[in-house]
């Protein structure tokens, strides 16, 4: 990690001719680096701010990585925590699962996690590691009587194996049915063309998720 960290300084160096778009990509990816070595499960990003909320009723807790990080406007009046952290894997995501979430006593999470796992980010993956991830937080959160939804993966580019995506689509599927959880499948619901931006939602992706989260928010909590 410490020898990454040098390169990347030495290419932010090197790229100071460079455009000034590529000069704040590579400090954009420095500054992701220094974050990952120095806390590496985003312990800090909302400790703060969790311990300034009081208790609300209906609240439900976002948890995901960056597609759940960029959704805004992020449900205005409600009573809804967005929970997101750009670059985030699963197992990064079950670290801080009990400060972002449990402590915040809400109603229901939503947990949306598992491209970045393929993509590396925190180390190999495989399905079989992200479910083991995926499963700890959901028992987590029923040992604290939180309602659980389990988010679909979104589709991607070509840098992720398509049936990669819909295997660990099927065992969330699979896994929520057997456990009584809610599944939302947000996969389908970003086929459609001008839904996505790589794999992120566009605003018209987002706002075709809306209507299906909050039916799925109010069917976990029947």
């Amino acid at each position: 990690m410490r020898l990454l960290l040098g390169l990347l300084a030495l290419s932010l160096a090197q790229a100071q001719n460079d455009p000034t778009h590529r000069i704040a990509e590579l400090e954009k990816e420095l500054a992701a680096h220094i974050r990952l070595l120095t806390d590496w499960g985003g312990l800090t990003v909302y400790g703060s701010l969790n311990t300034e909320l009081k208790p609300a009723p209906g609240r439900v807790v976002f948890l995901g990585d960056e597609i759940t990080l960029n959704w805004k406007p992020f449900f205005p009046g409600s009573p809804y925590l967005n929970r997101g952290i750009a670059r985030q894997a699963t197992a990064q995501m079950l670290v801080r699962f009990r400060q972002d979430v449990i402590s915040l006593k809400p109603a229901a999470v939503i947990i949306q996690g598992g491209l970045n796992d393929f993509a590396g980010f925190a180390g190999p993956a495989t399905v079989g590691t992200i479910s083991e991830n995926i499963m700890s937080m959901a028992e987590l959160a029923r040992a604290n009587h939180i309602r659980v939804i389990l988010a679909s993966l979104t589709p991607a580019g070509p840098h992720i194996a398509r049936g990669r995506i819909l295997g660990m689509n099927s065992w969330l599927k699979d896994y929520a049915a057997k456990q009584g959880l809610v599944y939302l499948d947000f996969y389908s619901a970003l086929t459609e063309p001008g839904t996505l931006d790589g794999q992120i939602p566009t605003a018209a992706g987002y706002a075709s998720l809306a209507p299906l989260t909050e039916h799925a928010i109010q069917a976990a909590l029947k």
